[in-house]
């Protein structure tokens, strides 16, 4: 009888021992859409970089819970996107993220919400994402912020005249808009430029500018493509401008090696500066686990990554704790965000809007990155008059 009872007690301790182990191996699978490849890629596989950190991070500290990653290339393009999100979803994924650029993120965003699934960005600044009721998107940085941070550097430079061109996309047209309006009431002169994303050939607008309207300064709004011809064209027309600056995905250091007859003294939003360094804990371990698996130094675009998605890794786990992944509780934790980040503090709104984010400015300088704004945040000065050529 004794026998018995220490047999049955023995199976059911190692039942709950099998029971725990299966709970602390936990995994979920998170599908992440970016652009690999097309006129994106740049920018996708920068994000994608951060998003393996973060991953590798949270199954290394977290414990209870792991997360596994698959990828769909979206190609840089709509259709893909919906096709990546559909086919993410197909594979069982509890959350996606990802997505650069609004025009393809809304559309991916649109098929989430379809599936019942949390769409998590860093790459769409398009406010309509926010507004037209998508209520599994949530997204990190918006057009406020980086209006905030051009708009600054442009006051700290003393600019008394810009010439802005910009790209006819909806989130281009939209900070275009925000800025020429602020620099307008600033008693700031602003002639407009804009351009269809199609178009190669910068060298007309440039040309414009430099004949008749003169300004101190040059902001472009627009993607890698478009800095690369605006830089190219300006190189060649030598407009007397003082300083070339530009928003996303410019002061970077994939910009630099690829580029580096055009970026010097170039200004770009960039959170961080070139070689980076941190202090907190969670951003020694962002750095060393980037480093370590890709034996190189992070930029902005990875910190980006990293931040949304260690925040979706971690409102998972919570959700997971409380049974209610598939309840919407993936989404519900998101709401209750509240913490400070790489990149700030996070919250986010009814929306799934970061209302705290402000971004910083950075300049290419001598093969470096250096922030030039806020001065709290900056490693250097602005070289200003400051150009490429």
């Amino acid at each position: 009888m004794r026998t018995t009872i220490k047999r049955a007690t023995l199976a059911a301790l190692v039942m709950t021992a099998c029971a725990t182990g299966a709970a602390q191996a936990e995994e979920f699978l998170v599908g992440v859409e970016l652009p690999l490849t097309g006129s994106l890629a740049r920018v996708g596989n920068g994000m994608q970089e951060g998003v393996a950190v973060a991953a590798e991070v949270f199954n290394k500290t977290n414990g209870k819970h792991k997360i596994k990653l698959t990828t769909v290339d979206d190609e840089s393009a709509p259709a893909k996107a919906i096709a990546a999100v559909e086919k993410l979803a197909s594979q069982g994924v509890v959350a996606i993220t990802g997505g650069y650029g609004s025009n393809n993120i809304a559309p991916a965003s649109d098929a989430a919400n379809k599936l019942n699934l949390v769409y998590m960005t860093s790459g769409g600044v398009d406010d309509s994402l926010v507004n037209s009721g998508r209520k599994n998107f949530f997204r990190i940085n918006n057009t406020a912020g980086y209006e905030r941070a051009v708009l600054g550097l442009l006051s700290d430079l003393g600019a008394k005249s810009v010439s802005i061109i910009y790209s006819t996309k909806e989130a281009t047209s939209d900070l275009s808009a925000a800025v020429t309006k602020a620099l307008g009431a600033r008693g700031v002169k602003v002639n407009s430029h804009s351009f269809d994303p199609a178009i190669t050939d910068f060298k007309p607008i440039v040309n414009k500018i430099k004949l008749q309207d003169k300004s101190d300064v040059i902001l472009m709004v627009g993607y890698e493509n478009d800095y690369v011809g605006i830089l190219r064209a300006a190189r060649v027309l030598k407009p007397g401008v003082k300083a070339m600056v530009g928003v996303w995905s410019l002061a970077t250091p994939k910009m630099a090696a690829e580029f580096p007859d055009l970026m010097p003294n170039v200004y770009g939003t960039a959170l961080l500066p070139f070689p980076a360094t941190f202090e907190t804990a969670d951003g020694k371990a962002f750095a060393d686990g980037y480093r370590q698996l890709y034996k190189k130094e992070p930029d902005y675009l990875g910190q980006f990554g990293y931040v949304q998605a260690s925040l979706l890794f971690e409102a998972i786990a919570r959700a997971a704790d409380k049974g209610t992944i598939k309840k919407g509780g993936i989404a519900e934790e998101l709401r209750k965000t509240d913490r400070d980040t790489l990149i700030g503090r996070v919250q986010f709104n009814a929306n799934g809007d970061n209302p705290n984010f402000v971004h910083r400015m950075g300049q290419h300088q001598d093969k470096k990155i250096v922030i030039v704004w806020p001065k709290e945040h900056a490693t250097g000065k602005p070289v200003y008059p400051g150009l490429p050529w």
